[in-house]
């Protein structure tokens, strides 16, 4: 693509960008949208979400030794032949696509461990693109939990980790789907951490796990039917540091 009008399409100007086929016009112009519209946001963040389970879960893979003889057997074609044939290339046409299908299905049906990862970074993005990442605003857990009440079933478990370094900045409510979740959202020097609570009553009580999406280090885990996800640029290590304190530390009063 090398006109200097964008399309009219956003949606499909995300993907391109994600798929680096824009100039770098095109390639500046959408960034600018981007950064504008929350929902061009959220979906370069579940474009890149969709690409890395299609990475992660359909590596590439050599075929079978014996695939073509099978293909060929099918369709009534001998290997004498020197130049494919029409039949060939409808073949081979055929076979691609059958791949490429199964590919798509699977791509295109994450699983909600990977729904809600993606969903909760494009909430990450979408409040550092804000003018203020949070809608409550306090350092005093105290304020900003009462502030949860009427808007979400259950306020949130609030740790106050100001003497190790993470201090809270305030509050959200993000989405998952059509789900209300509350974000508490803590600063560290320079960088801001999203920690989101998301009910899970039927799941087990699981252990720190770490993960990264779009450029975010993401840290997982499960306790009291609730699972925990602290997304943010800050380094693994340090931000494995902030979960271990938060689910170690004395519940809140």
């Amino acid at each position: 693509m090398t006109t200097n009008t964008p399309p009219e399409e956003p949606v499909l100007l995300v993907h391109a960008y994600l798929d680096g086929e824009l100039d770098p016009a095109n390639a500046l112009a959408i960034e600018r949208r981007i950064a504008a519209d929350p929902a061009l946001a959220a979906e370069l963040a579940r474009a890149g979400a969709l690409r890395g389970v299609l990475r992660k879960r359909l590596p590439v893979q050599a075929p079978p030794p014996h695939l073509r003889a099978r293909i060929d057997a099918a369709l009534g074609l001998t290997r004498t032949d020197t130049a494919p044939s029409w039949r060939a290339l409808a073949a081979s046409v055929a076979l691609a696509a059958v791949l490429a299908s199964g590919s798509t299905f699977l791509a295109l049906r994450p699983t909600p461990d990977d729904r809600a990862a993606a969903a909760i970074v494009a909430g990450h993005m979408r409040a550092l693109m804000a003018s203020q990442p949070t809608d409550v605003v306090s350092s005093d857990r105290h304020a900003v939990k009462p502030w949860f009440n009427g808007r979400i079933p259950q306020a949130p478990r609030i740790i106050d980790l100001a003497q190790d370094g993470f201090v809270l900045v305030g509050g959200r409510i993000d989405m998952i789907g059509s789900t209300p979740v509350p974000t508490l959202v803590y600063r560290i020097r320079q960088h801001l951490i999203s920690l989101v609570a998301v009910p899970a009553a039927n799941r087990a009580d699981a252990a720190i796990a770490r993960g990264s999406l779009n450029g975010y280090n993401l840290i997982d885990w499960s306790e009291n039917g609730v699972t925990y996800w602290a997304v943010s640029d800050l380094g693994a290590s340090e931000l494995e540091k902030f979960a271990t304190l938060f689910r170690t530390a004395r519940p809140d009063g």
